[in-house]
């Protein structure tokens, strides 16, 4: 079902999917990867667990899809974790959903916010990341001439601050400059895998800059005592293993982290057996924590 609420007075434009029951069910608020859409690896992940007992809201944060803000495709990380909030306060307030049972299931870089925020929301109760990034300033500082590459948005953010237009690059491209460059990212977003009337191959410059300061893999140190899910892939160059092995060491009991022999970061996204591997282990886990 189609559904609207607000956040700081942005009109967000979701769906819920209820299961078929009598009674009040655990719920689960999902965010996504990067650049993503509801209709797109957050909707399928939301269908997938409310067959499997769960009230499920996938939205369109602010700035994307359907969903109001501007600048249009910009990543706004604080903007998202109040979206969250707001999806956590749409969903308590349905007489389908157990408010007392909330957990929050991110995909990619949503992994990362649904960390954070259920690390800092006392209303939700777990947490599962699904291919997750969990990103944090010191990794991505290790990786590139970090100065430079703020220098750079920097300047950016500047003409726009003077009047200038929004500048943007394309999402992925499989050569040349994208915010998702190469032929990985482009066999979801570039080809029909990723079809949405709502998505666009374009997002701000300055989405970057936000990609290499944000802490979200500071939740895994504020989350306990709530328990926590990990489902990652053996293989993945866009979210790294690593960073999974990171955040699961940080996290304290109860927690638990499922390797998939997934290749692709995108495997993860809507590829079998990948997709029905990581709905039930986090059905599962929910289930018993929730």
């Amino acid at each position: 079902m189609r559904i609207e609420f607000a956040a700081d007075g942005v009109p967000l434009v979701g769906e819920l999917r209820v299961p078929d029951s009598t009674e009040p069910c655990p719920a689960l608020v999902l965010t996504g990867p990067f650049t993503g859409v509801r209709d797109q690896v957050t909707g399928l992940y939301a269908e997938r667990l409310a067959a499997r007992g769960f009230v499920t809201l996938a939205f369109d944060h602010r700035n994307w899809g359907e969903s109001g803000g501007e600048p249009r495709c910009h990543e706004d990380p604080q903007g998202k974790l109040h979206d969250l909030r707001a999806a956590v306060s749409f969903l308590r307030s349905r007489p389908e959903a157990d408010g007392e049972r909330i957990g929050a299931v991110g995909i990619c870089l949503g992994g990362g916010y649904a960390l954070k925020f259920a690390a800092f929301d006392p209303r939700v109760k777990a947490f599962a990341g699904i291919a997750g990034a969990y990103n944090n300033p010191y990794t991505m500082r290790a990786g590139m001439d970090y100065q430079a590459a703020l220098a750079s948005f920097t300047a950016v953010l500047e003409r726009q601050d003077q009047g200038g237009p929004v500048a943007y690059i394309p999402a992925v491209a499989e050569e040349g400059e994208a915010a998702m460059p190469g032929a990985e990212p482009y066999a979801y977003y570039g080809t029909a895998r990723s079809a949405s009337a709502h998505w666009a191959n374009r997002v701000t410059s300055a989405s970057v800059r936000e990609l290499i300061t944000m802490d979200n893999m500071m939740g895994a140190d504020f989350l306990s005592p709530k328990p926590a899910l990990l489902v990652h892939g053996v293989a993945d160059r866009f979210c790294s293993p690593e960073g999974a092995e990171e955040a699961f060491k940080r996290l304290d009991e109860p927690k638990k982290l499922v390797w998939l022999d997934a290749r692709e970061h995108i495997d993860l996204y809507d590829r079998e057996p990948y997709v029905t591997q990581a709905v039930e282990a986090t059905a599962e886990f929910l289930h018993a924590h929730l």
